[in-house]
This record gives structure tokens, sequence and C-alpha cells, in this order.
């Protein structure tokens, strides 16, 4: 019987080996069958894009082995669909050794898309510049590959050393485009930053704006219904998600309350906010996949979101059915 069971794990992890083989090297598809959505291997930290009628899930990946706990994350992860429930995962679109400068850590990023082309703005760890820093990689299409848009960092942590003395603050990036065209970046770990993109989206412009929200620890994500703009982000730790609203993106923002609960065991959480196709969808992560789930092996879940007649937001409900196909 042990023998038995012991060469039907070994078949699964061979099943799952080269499930995960052949998505790094051509597109594979499966169906999520509730939360977590993605189930062959770990994702953390989503950020997703609606672009021409499909929506396009960016995600790190946790490598760490059981029974370790630490972060490792050596590539990120992108996966599409066209009904939140049937997935495509593409080929590896980007390492952090695609960035010449830098040493490691696939930390959370957002992709964002401006005439035509993809930039993807992601926090890694800086060869020569002590602590994190953000890069940008930019792509003719959503699911890349994806190459270095500067060949340096857009965000370096010495630029924010009169903020905060710590050396990983300038982590979780997120960016929007205004009505107006002017883009902004968002980011930071304990204080939250602004600061514009120039219309080529690799280069800042101006001063580096701090944001005050009361309880931040990290994630932001921006989104914007109608006239306001929600500034979602992890607070205090083991972290939840709480959100603020303002008329303008560079704020003054009025805190609103918690938006999600603790993500399962999972010390860290990550969110994206995205609409599409007449629903609006929260995008998180937990660490429930298994028995070595965890905050250094998580999994990407999705759960719909609502607002409240007075436009502020309904605390999301973290479920284990997820979504149904949009139509």
């Amino acid at each position: 019987m042990k023998k038995t069971l012991s060469l039907l794990v070994i078949a699964a992890l061979s099943a799952i080996q080269l499930v995960c083989a052949q998505s790094a090297t051509k597109d594979t598809t499966f169906r999520a069958n509730g939360n977590p959505i993605i189930r062959h291997k770990y994702t953390a930290d989503p950020a997703a894009l609606v672009y021409k009628g499909k929506v396009y899930l960016y995600a790190g990946r946790d490598q760490c082995p059981a029974p370790q706990n630490r972060y490792v994350m050596n590539e990120w992860t992108v996966f599409s669909t066209d009904d939140m429930v049937n997935w495509t995962e593409h080929p590896t679109p980007l390492k952090p050794t695609d960035f010449s400068w830098a040493q490691g850590d696939a930390w959370a990023g957002q992709v964002i898309e401006r005439n035509g082309k993809f930039y993807w703005y992601v926090a890694v760890s800086h060869k020569d510049i002590h602590g994190k820093a953000i890069g940008v990689a930019v792509s003719d299409s959503p699911t890349g590959p994806f190459k270095d848009a500067r060949g340096s960092a857009i965000i370096t942590n010495d630029m924010t050393t009169k903020y905060t003395k710590i050396s990983w603050d300038d982590i979780d990036p997120t960016v929007y485009i205004d009505k107006d065209g002017q883009a902004y970046l968002i980011w930071g770990n304990t204080q939250c930053y602004c600061i514009k993109l120039k219309e080529n989206m690799i280069d800042t412009e101006g001063e580096i704006m701090p944001i005050d929200l009361p309880r931040y620890t990290e994630a932001p994500w921006i989104h914007k219904r109608g006239d306001w703009f929600y500034l979602s982000y992890a607070t205090e730790f083991p972290e939840k998600i709480c959100y603020a609203m303002s008329k303008k993106i560079t704020g003054p923002y009025e805190y609103k309350g918690i938006l999600n609960e603790l993500a399962g065991n999972s010390n860290t959480n990550h969110q994206s906010i995205i609409e599409y196709k007449g629903k609006w969808y929260f995008i998180y992560h937990n660490g429930g996949m298994d028995v070595n789930g965890g905050s250094f092996r998580r999994s990407v879940c999705v759960d719909y979101l609502y607002y409240n007649p007075d436009g502020t937001m309904k605390r999301v409900q973290m479920t284990t059915e997820g979504v149904k196909p949009a139509k």
C-alpha cells in the first residue's frame, strides 16, 4: 500500500513538473475550479489588465521549497482569459535577470498599455544601489516577451531616504493614466509615494509626492470609477486590504475602511481591481492551495467586488467557489 501511494505521489509530481515545463515554452490552457484559480504552481502579487476584450493577469511566482519559509521569486508569469474561468498560461514573459542592473527578486508589479506598447513596472533588488528598486520593461504584446525599457531603474532607494530609512520602501508599483493623458506611478512600503511619468512612460517628471494614508503598509492599487479615485492598499501585519477615496489622484484621500480581511494563512495580502464585461473583480492571493501553501507559497484568487449607492466599496467576501464565467 505504501509503495502504491509513493508511486502515485511521484506520478502526480511528475505531471505537475511536466505542466510547468511546458508552460515555460508554449501556451497551455486550464479551467479554474474555484479559488485558488491557479493550482499547478504558486503565484502571488496579482495585477490585471483589461485589453481588447481580454483580461491579462500578471503575477510573481513563489518558488520556495517546503518546508523552508522565505521568499524565493525568480520570474513573473502571465495568464489571459476572456471569461475569468478558462485561462491560458503564456511562456515566462520576464525575469529579474532581464534587467542588467538588478540582482534578483521578482516582486510585485503592474502592466499598462499606451500607444500600442505595454509597460511593466516591477520591484527588484538593485545590484549597485542598496535596497529595492523599480524597473520598467516594455513589449509590443501584453504576453511579452518584455525587455528593459531604460537600461536603469526608474526609482531607486536613495531617491526616498528623506521619507524613510528602510531599504525596502521602493516596491509595489501601480500606474494609472488620467483622462488628460498624464500618467502617474504610485508605490511604497510604510510610506506611499507618487510621481508623474512623461508620455514615454519610462522617465519621471517633477518631484516625488508623498501620499498620506492611515494604517498604510504596502501594495497600493489605483483605479477609478466615475469621478472617484480609489486607492486600496495593505494595512498592518498580517495584512488586510483597506482603501481611501479622492477626486484627485494625488489626494488628499479620505480613509474608508477595510475592504478585504486576512487572506487565509498568508501574512501578506496584495490586490488588483478591474471592471470586465459589466462586473467588478477583486483579484488577490492567499496561502490556501495545499498543505504546503502559506506566506511563501501563495496562490491567486478572484472574487466579485460590489459598490454601495454612495460610491464606497462593500467589503469583499472571499469564497472557495470564486466567480462564474463572464458573458
